[in-house]
């Protein structure tokens, strides 16, 4: 424990600061750009091992959110206008970095009467006609039951479809005050009946029981989610939640074993793993 009664964070959750030719060059296509990254605006530990690998998880229609997650890192209030040349630069940059696999994402924009679709299947198709080798996961946001929306990001041609559950259900209140969980699960269902390759991330060490990780599995496999990434927790800043606990990286392979045994087809759990670490290993489960 710190001098605030808080756990000590463990040094199996030390990260390299990032360096190198490559995460030079994604850093000054970013910049040029004027692109926004899930990997900065989300405090993502794995950055400089992404970034020094060539590839960056792409942050669309602005880094304004309209939720206040009481974990996330990415600012929250009013958007502005969105750009509408946003889906050209980002699917330029990709180009440019010659990646093999591409992630993007976006803040929620709730006060959009699509949610933001029409922009993300811009997005999506242009980075498609620019670089047609290139696979594709998006990771989208809660489209709140609007589900003629949820059709048209999912649409254009992406391979995986991530939206990401969180947390377990007894704690969606205090964490995502502004969703819900059986909507964040129908979301998953119907992107899998549409016949999508479906992908979602919870964080640990907020709270949980072993119990009610086992039942957001079960919850899960029951509504067709074929991939999980499970990490852990780390508080942003002060305004943000606690850590209740830091996870052993022995809990994170009993984790894995318990999600597979369970019926989800791959399970990446890990300390350090967030949404989109190994996303390339996910386009063929």
């Amino acid at each position: 424990m710190n001098a605030l009664g808080q756990p000590r964070k463990p040094n199996w959750l030390r990260v390299k600061l990032p360096v190198g030719k490559e995460y030079a060059k994604v850093r000054s296509i970013v910049d040029e750009y004027k692109l926004h990254t899930i990997c900065e605006s989300g405090n993502c530990p794995n950055m400089g091992e992404c970034w020094g690998a060539g590839t960056a998880t792409f942050m669309i229609l602005g880094n304004v959110c309209t939720r206040s997650c009481s974990f996330c890192a990415v600012a929250t209030g009013r958007p502005n206008e969105y750009d509408e040349d946003e889906p050209r630069r980002v699917a330029e940059a990709i180009k440019l970095m010659g990646v093999k696999h591409a992630v993007i994402t976006s803040v929620n924009r709730d006060e959009l009467k699509d949610r933001g679709a029409a922009v993300w299947h811009d997005t999506v198709k242009q980075v498609k006609l620019m670089s047609p080798a290139t696979t594709i996961e998006t990771l989208i946001p809660d489209v709140k039951a609007s589900w003629d929306a949820l059709i048209t990001m999912i649409s254009p041609g992406q391979e995986v479809v991530s939206h990401n559950m969180e947390t377990v259900k007894e704690l969606y209140r205090r964490v995502r005050p502004q969703a819900k969980y059986d909507r964040s699960l129908e979301q998953i269902r119907r992107t899998k009946e549409y016949g999508k390759r479906t992908k979602t991330g919870i964080m640990l060490g907020l709270g949980e029981t072993r119990e009610q990780v086992y039942q957001a599995m079960d919850d899960l496999a029951t509504n067709g989610c074929d991939i999980l990434t499970l990490g852990q927790y780390l508080q942003p800043t002060k305004m943000h939640l606690e850590v209740a606990e830091f996870i052993h990286p022995d809990l994170f392979d009993h984790y894995r074993e318990e999600g597979l045994k369970r019926g989800i087809k791959y399970v990446e759990s890990g300390p350090l793993v967030r949404s989109s670490y190994h996303a390339e290993r996910h386009v063929n489960v």
